[in-house]
C-alpha cells in the first residue's frame, strides 16, 4: 500500500493517471501532453507500474497503458474505512 500513496504523491503521475482516465494510451500518445523527456516519463510509468496503478498490454509494436481500477477500488475501500465508526 506504500508504493501506491507515494507514487500518487507526485503530480505528474496523478496527471498522468486522470488521463489515462479517458481512454488508454500509449506512451508517445502520453508523452504528447507532457514537455518532459521521454526517460521521465518513462520513470513515471514505471513507478505507477510497479505500484500496480496501471497495467500494459502489447498491441503490435506498441505498448498500451491502461488504468488497473482494481487497485483503486481497493485503495477506495481502505481510505473510508477510516472515517467509518466502528
Amino acid at each position: 500500500m506504500d508504493t501506491i500513496f507515494q507514487a500518487l504523491s507526485d503530480k505528474s503521475r496523478r496527471k498522468i493517471l486522470e488521463i489515462l482516465k479517458d481512454k488508454d494510451m500509449t506512451v508517445g500518445e502520453i508523452g504528447k501532453r507532457f514537455d518532459f523527456t521521454a526517460a521521465t516519463l518513462s520513470h513515471h510509468l514505471d513507478i505507477l507500474k510497479r505500484a500496480n496503478l496501471v497495467i500494459t498490454e502489447r498491441k503490435g509494436q506498441f505498448i498500451e497503458y491502461s488504468l488497473n481500477t482494481s487497485v483503486f477500488e481497493e485503495v477506495t475501500k481502505i481510505v473510508i474505512s477510516f472515517f467509518q465508526k466502528k
